[in-house]
């Protein structure tokens, strides 16, 4: 089964959604705001991709860091945090995707 990481009003994530669906790909959607996500799920992602890949720059929560906290990203952190993780996040069995885009996606159909 695949699994969506992300939170229900992000933008990546009505696209990504809407596609799977469009092309009658199933997935269950975890809203981490709403099921917040565990230390072993977060570790699972880092080891699988990597912070860098992983957490999003752009976001307003990794802007509103202080630099020390941004220079070490943690387990901890992001658990309190979890808007600075790049969404969505896809797990597929043991591939994980981290983001969206048609070309991304195409082997899941």
């Amino acid at each position: 089964m695949i699994k969506m990481y992300g939170i229900k009003n992000c933008d990546t994530i009505k696209k990504a959604q809407k596609f799977l669906t469009a092309q009658g790909v199933e997935f269950e959607f975890i809203d981490f705001r709403q099921t917040p996500i565990s230390e072993q799920t977060l570790k699972g992602f880092v080891d699988g991709v990597g912070w860098d890949k992983l957490i999003n720059k752009r976001s307003t929560t990794y802007r509103n860091l202080n630099d020390n906290e941004k220079q070490n990203i943690s387990l901890a952190l992001t658990l309190k945090n979890p808007t600075l993780i790049k969404r969505p996040v896809l797990v597929t069995g043991s591939d994980i995707k981290i983001g969206f885009s048609e070309k991304l996606y195409q082997n899941l159909i």
